[in-house]
């Protein structure tokens, strides 16, 4: 990546400032071992994931949409015939996600000091529940250092570029990152602004993608520790 001053810099929020996706896929092993009696596991998993996308313009994103999806998955597999207790049970599952600890990732406090010090403004740009995501925030007490916080019900060209106009800023002045790809960093891209990736150890199906590109305006670390040295910023 070619070095330039920003005027903007954006994060992602789970799985870049903290974790989120583990929570996830727990919850969904335990939803897995209830529905035993009506699939296999691995069935049981396909099926939620189909659930999810054909919820994705209903629900959006987030914990609430999870558990809905859960149970209208437990619902259609078992014919209707999934006993009250079992959804009592996954709607449990749903609540206790709403209140799992927030846990920051190594370096991003650090990280949230350097450009502290840095004429630049830093956002969060973040796809899920409004609730749930306020309440993360808060409870990570990283909002200090964010200038704006954005949550997007999706994250396209579109919504990218709706929120830096609204900030008054240009794509090429304007820095996002992320552990998705699909959903962090490549529209930004494509509207001209710059991304830096840095991959989370396990990811939802839906933000997998194909080959992450070369280019001048894109730079992928193995962890979030690095971007400082990368954008040579003081220690």
């Amino acid at each position: 990546m070619k070095k330039k001053q920003f005027k903007v810099i954006g994060f992602d929020a789970d799985d870049t400032l903290w974790v989120n996706e583990p929570y996830f896929q727990e919850t969904e092993r335990i939803f897995r071992e209830l529905l035993a009696a009506y699939l296999p596991e691995k069935e049981v998993s396909e099926q939620l994931f189909q659930t999810e996308m054909q919820n994705l313009e209903l629900y959006g994103y987030g914990a609430k949409a999870f558990m809905l999806s859960l149970i209208e998955t437990a619902l259609r597999i078992s014919d209707n015939r999934v006993p009250g207790e079992i959804i009592s049970q996954i709607v449990s599952l749903g609540k206790e996600l709403l209140a799992k600890p927030v846990i920051l990732l190594d370096g991003v406090e650090h990280l949230l000091q350097q450009l502290s010090d840095e004429n630049v403004k830093l956002i969060v740009a973040t796809k899920g529940d409004l609730l749930d995501q306020e309440r993360k925030l808060r409870k990570s007490k990283l909002e200090k250092y964010f200038h704006h916080i954005e949550i997007m019900s999706d994250k396209k060209e579109a919504d990218y570029l709706s929120l830096l106009q609204h900030l008054g800023t240009q794509p090429e002045d304007f820095l996002m990152i992320g552990n998705s790809f699909k959903s962090d960093i490549l529209p930004v891209l494509q509207l001209g602004g710059y991304g830096i990736h840095v991959p989370f150890h396990v990811t939802w199906e839906h933000e997998k993608t194909g080959s992450v590109p070369d280019g001048e305006n894109f730079a992928s670390v193995s962890e979030i520790s690095e971007v400082g040295t990368l954008l040579e910023l003081k220690n």
